[in-house]
C-alpha cells in the first residue's frame, strides 16, 4: 500500500507497474488523504502517450470495483482499456457513496492534473455504471475541458428530481434540494446539454426502478437535436445493469469518435 502524499508517490513508483497500484495523495482542497486505484497496460512505455479511462464506482463501492469485480460494466472498461493499451484509473472520488459532490469534484481534477505531470497523457475519458454512471456525466458538464469522451452505464442525468438515495447525496452535496438547490442544477447532466463538448455513449434499462431511465433519455433527445456525437443503448426490458456486449459498444464508441488522434 503506498501512504505517500502524490508528489512522493510520483517518484517511489516503478515506471512499469505489474499490477493495479494503490495510491495514496494529499487533496489541495482540505488537506485529507484520498486514495485512487491505477492500472497501467501491460505493454506500458513511458516514453509512449497513453490515453486514460476513470473508471467511477458504483454507491457502496469503492476504487477497487472497476479493477476486481467480475460484474459486466467493470469487466467491459477493463477489456476496452486493455485492447487499446489505456491506462485505467479508479478513485474513491470521496467514499463509497459519493455523488461528484464538490470534494469528489476536486480530487478528480486533482488527479488528471498529477497524472499529466507524470505520465504522457492523451486523452482522459470518464466511465461508470450507476452513482459511477452519474459522476461521469456529472464530472462531463462541470469540466469538459479536460474529458474526451463519457461512457455512462445506467446513471441519472437530473438530480433535482431523482429521489434515490437522498441522504448520501446531501452529505456530498453540502446540504438537500432545498438547503443547496444550485449544487443540485449544476450536477444535474440533463440540464447543460451545451457542454456535451465530446463524444457521449449512455446505456439504459427500460425497468430500473433503481436509477430510472427517463432522465438519461431525455438528455440523449437534447444532444441528438444538437447534432453531438451521441449513442444510446437502451433496453427497454432492462433493468439496474449493462450487459458486457453493451458497454463494450458503448467504450468502443467514445473512443472513436472523440477528438485527437484514434486509439
Amino acid at each position: 500500500m503506498i501512504r505517500f502524499p502524490l508528489i512522493l508517490a510520483m517518484l517511489w513508483l516503478p515506471a512499469v507497474a505489474s499490477g493495479p497500484q494503490d495510491i495514496a495523495f494529499r487533496s489541495g482542497l482540505d488537506g485529507t488523504e484520498q486514495r485512487y486505484v491505477e492500472l497501467l497496460p501491460t505493454d506500458f512505455d513511458t516514453a509512449r502517450t497513453n490515453d486514460v479511462v476513470i473508471a467511477f464506482h458504483g454507491h457502496g463501492a469503492d476504487r477497487w470495483q472497476y479493477l476486481r469485480e467480475g460484474r459486466d460494466e467493470c469487466r467491459a472498461v477493463r477489456d476496452v482499456a486493455a485492447k487499446h493499451g489505456m491506462i485505467v484509473v479508479s478513485p474513491d472520488y470521496r467514499g463509497t457513496t459519493s455523488w461528484m459532490g464538490p470534494k469528489a469534484e476536486a480530487d478528480v481534477v486533482q488527479i488528471i492534473g498529477e497524472l499529466k505531470r507524470r505520465r504522457k497523457v492523451g486523452r482522459v475519458f470518464v466511465a461508470g455504471g450507476s452513482m459511477g454512471g452519474t459522476a461521469a456525466l456529472t464530472f462531463a458538464v462541470l469540466h469538459p475541458e479536460l474529458v474526451a469522451g463519457v461512457c455512462s452505464q445506467n446513471g441519472t442525468a437530473n438530480l433535482v428530481e431523482y429521489e434515490g438515495f437522498q441522504g448520501a447525496i446531501g452529505e456530498s452535496f453540502g446540504g438537500s434540494k432545498s438547503e443547496v438547490p444550485g449544487e443540485y442544477r449544476k450536477r444535474s447532466a440533463e440540464l447543460w446539454p451545451e457542454r456535451f463538448t465530446m463524444p457521449v455513449a449512455v446505456t439504459t434499462g427500460g425497468k430500473d426502478a433503481v436509477v430510472p431511465a427517463k432522465s438519461v433519455l431525455r438528455l440523449v433527445g437534447k444532444l441528438e437535436r444538437g447534432r453531438h456525437k451521441v449513442l444510446s443503448l437502451h433496453r427497454p426490458e432492462g433493468l439496474h445493469e449493462t450487459n458486457y456486449e453493451d458497454t463494450c459498444a458503448a467504450m468502443e464508441f467514445v473512443l472513436k469518435e472523440a477528438a485527437g488522434s484514434p486509439p
